[in-house]
């Protein structure tokens, strides 16, 4: 495509590599788990997807108890945090009676992973491919590690002006970064020092247009997971994971994860702006809170002791090595941020499973 109609976007170039129908990532690889690219926290353990599932499973309790309960997950992976969360919610009969689940993904391998996880549940399960196809009803929205795949535009700031920063070739066959016109987004107001890059994600600003206009209209909550920053900075996070290792995003197009930082920020103004144009909403955006903060102030040592009694010194030690990966600023614990949209009224739950 770029040797025959010119340099493309960071934008472009993300969204062929990962979505393609014949050779995109999440359509042609095996991405999860230790023998694939990376590991997400549902796969280091349990403890993760239960305590979402029970934040769930309290605000819909909250909520009035909505029926059918709609659980939706956005890029469910193997489907290991839906198991996880179903497991927590069937705790409460009248939620695991009703409890619909759905799931958004464009990856047929995955959709055969999830199938295989979820097949010992009893709940409905029904496969989705975009927001729209979602029944217009109270939704129970998780999304982890979501919206750190979705394309970003870049800038660079280079001698006075902003560029776009493109994908182009050189000597035939080789992929480089380079600089052209800023198309369709409009050129950034700021300054900035000379090489500065500045991202935007359009893709993620819509996504979460429509989610929260969704809710602010029929009710439900969503809790989304990732890596990422609350205080924006300039800075290239654009990059490839391989084999649990970083890769550079340029080679073999196709075969790497493409990601790039989450900005929190801009995610939550958006939802706050969506809630506030809706004639009637009762739903809230709360600030942004890290990962290790939010698991803590579900019961993560809770519920890890509560596992772990009576078990043996090697199952304690797994335990105590996965809440360190999960909680701790040095781990995922400060990178990894949570931003909840909730209605009015509600709050977080201390972990309860039994």
């Amino acid at each position: 495509m770029i040797r025959a109609t010119g340099p493309i976007s960071v934008a472009d170039y993300m969204s062929l590599c990962l979505s393609d129908p014949q050779d995109g990532y999440y359509t042609s690889q095996q991405p999860i788990g230790s023998g694939g690219d990376f590991i997400t926290a549902p796969e280091i353990s349990q403890l993760f997807g239960e305590l979402l599932g029970i934040w769930m499973l309290a605000i819909w309790q909250q909520s009035g108890r909505p029926k059918p309960f709609h659980l939706v997950e956005f890029g469910p992976g193997r489907g290991t945090l839906m198991s996880d969360m179903i497991r927590a919610i069937a705790t409460d009969r009248d939620a695991a009676m009703h409890l619909h689940v759905h799931l958004v993904e464009i990856s047929p391998t995955l959709k055969r992973e999830q199938n295989k996880a979820l097949a010992n549940f009893d709940a409905s399960k029904e496969w989705h491919t975009d927001f729209a196809s979602l029944p217009e009803a109270p939704l129970f929205i998780v999304g982890n590690e979501f919206f750190d795949c979705l394309p970003i535009h870049q800038w660079v700031f280079h001698k006075g002006h902003w560029h776009e920063r493109v994908i182009g070739l050189y000597a035939e066959d080789h992929l480089c970064f380079g600089l052209g016109p800023v198309r369709g987004l409009g050129t950034p107001q700021e300054t900035a020092e000379d090489g500065a890059i500045l991202e935007r994600a359009p893709a993620s600003d819509a996504m979460m247009g429509s989610i929260s206009t969704h809710l602010a209209s029929h009710g439900g909550a969503g809790l989304f997971i990732d890596y990422g920053y609350d205080t924006p900075a300039y800075g290239d996070t654009f990059q490839a994971m391989r084999h649990h290792a970083y890769a550079d995003p340029l080679a073999d197009p196709g075969a790497h994860d493409l990601t790039a930082h989450v900005n929190f920020t801009a995610l939550r103004n958006r939802a706050k702006e969506e809630f506030a144009k809706a004639p009637v909403s009762r739903m809230i955006a709360p600030p942004v809170m890290t990962q290790g903060n939010f698991l803590l102030a579900m019961g993560l040592l809770q519920r890890a002791g509560q596992i772990g009694a009576g078990q043996s010194q090697q199952v304690q030690e797994r335990l105590s090595q996965a809440v360190e990966r999960l909680a701790s600023p040095e781990q995922m614990g400060s990178l990894f941020k949570c931003l909840a949209l909730m209605p009015e009224g509600t709050s977080l739950p201390p972990a309860t499973l039994t």
